[in-house]
């Protein structure tokens, strides 16, 4: 059948209110699912925060601070264990790595030499990666260590305080 003219609704008789015409409920909906989503994945999204010190050039000195510095160079070729004033050790890379192993036993034997000893100072050269430096700070904050008589791995506090430089 076709429709007339004169079949139409007039104008006036149109509803105009426009909350009857829109229909928002699927708007929430959607902002909805939207909201939860967002408030589980921010979970996932969790940065980890090293404390860390920066020597300062203007430090005042302290009463009962021993003489004897820890400082681990971070070269291409190596690491070196310094006292502040000479190299004591060098531990060059093995295969492309560095030797973080033969780190954790020298600083462990430090450790037992100065028990009462907490700081110790990376410096590292211009173009060594990231990841690098947090593996070797890892290994100057603590290591795993075998207990005598039984095979389990212990993990001991070494160097705690880590404080970051340029190497000379």
């Amino acid at each position: 059948m076709i429709r007339r003219y004169r079949d139409r609704p007039k104008a006036e008789s149109f509803d105009t209110d426009i909350m009857r015409v829109l229909n928002l409920i699927p708007m929430m909906d959607i902002l909805t699912v939207l909201v939860i989503f967002l408030l589980i994945t921010a979970v996932f999204t969790h940065i980890t925060i090293l404390e860390m010190s920066i020597p300062t050039q203007a430090g005042g000195s302290a009463v009962n601070v021993p003489n004897f510095s820890i400082e681990v160079i971070v070269r291409k070729a190596g690491l070196e264990i310094a006292n502040g004033s000479t190299v004591e050790a060098a531990i060059p890379q093995k295969d492309g790595k560095y030797d973080l192993e033969l780190l954790s036993k020298m600083l462990t034997r430090l450790k037992a030499q100065y028990p009462e000893k907490e700081d110790a100072t990376v410096l590292v050269e211009p173009d060594i990666q990231y990841d690098y430096l947090i593996q070797i700070m890892d290994a100057i904050r603590g290591a795993d260590v075998r207990e005598e008589g039984s095979g389990e791995m212990k993990k001991i506090v070494l160097f705690p305080k880590v404080a970051m430089g340029d190497a000379p």
